[in-house]
């Protein structure tokens, strides 16, 4: 059956003037419209559509991707507000979604501002809406995460001690400001690591890998660029953090103690203005 706000494989059933028409199961048959229908398609063939509710409560289906599903937490821009009934969020489709004005946090809330929701279908209206109270859409189901499970983060804001995130699109989790080499922003999406699980279900993050096992990646990582590169880079303890993570995806810590360990084992030399792979001449 097709799920409102998932995207769905459905079957191309038939094709008429306003466009396809797909196999929705209980849903009936789904208006796919003519200028989203992927070139090439034709009856008979699986199309991986969107479903959701237009600006008549028709259930329609599109190409087009959303920022986030149903179920997902998102960093969205306000693009109208209407004082009784709540603001309009950018969600990457051509109907924008409706955050009520009871699901609003205390505050004022401006067109262009940003704001982390959560994607959830009201149960009354079945309408695909947003929540920006999003402590109530938290798992509460313990967290049973591996030390040093890789998971995916979206930040929320920060703290003295660090930056809360979302993890996996359901627990709050912690990346500490000691841990990391620059700074963050809110929304920010990136992919980090359990550091651990305390036993009240916090949970305590990282950006790298922990230990041997991080330094270990690295290294490869480094060596993987550096031989890109042509066994030469710019790079070394003077390079700022952002440089760094965007040339090895790591942190400036990281960097520093994976070539560290190349160059203890002779296999890199570091020089003043950059490293180079050993068996690269200086000269060269």
């Amino acid at each position: 059956m097709a799920i409102i706000g998932k995207r769905n494989q459905l079957t191309v059933l038939k094709s008429a003037p306003p466009g396809f028409y797909l196999d929705g199961g209980s849903h009936g048959e789904l208006l796919l419209p003519g200028a989203l229908i992927p070139p090439g398609a034709k009856v008979g063939d699986v199309l991986d559509v969107f479903l959701y509710r237009d600006s008549e409560d028709r259930l329609v289906t599109t190409t087009e991707t959303p920022h986030a599903e149903v179920g997902e937490f998102a960093y969205l821009r306000v693009v109208s507000v209407a004082p009784r009934i709540g603001v309009f969020l950018d969600w990457g489709l051509s109907k924008d979604l409706l955050l009520p004005i009871r699901e609003l946090k205390q505050g004022g809330v401006e067109r262009g501002d940003w704001i982390i929701v959560y994607v959830m279908l009201d149960t009354k209206t079945d309408r695909i809406v947003a929540s920006a109270r999003i402590n109530r859409h938290m798992s509460t189901t313990p967290p049973v995460y591996g030390e040093g499970q890789e998971v995916s983060l979206l930040i929320t804001g920060e703290t003295p001690l660090g930056y809360n995130a979302i993890v996996n699109n359901a627990h709050r989790g912690l990346l500490y400001h000691s841990d990391l080499s620059g700074q963050l922003g809110v929304g920010q999406k990136l992919d980090g690591f359990v550091n651990t699980v305390r036993e009240d279900g916090k949970i305590d993050l990282r950006l790298d890998r922990a230990g041997y096992q991080r330094i270990a990646s690295n290294t490869d990582k480094v060596l993987e660029v550096l031989t890109a590169a042509g066994g030469r880079l710019p790079f070394n303890d003077d390079s700022s953090p952002e440089e760094i993570r965007a040339a090895f995806g790591m942190s400036k810590k990281a960097f520093k103690q994976a070539i560290g360990s190349l160059f203890k084992d002779r296999r890199i030399v570091i020089a003043k203005h950059g490293i180079r792979q050993a068996d690269v001449s200086a000269k060269s």
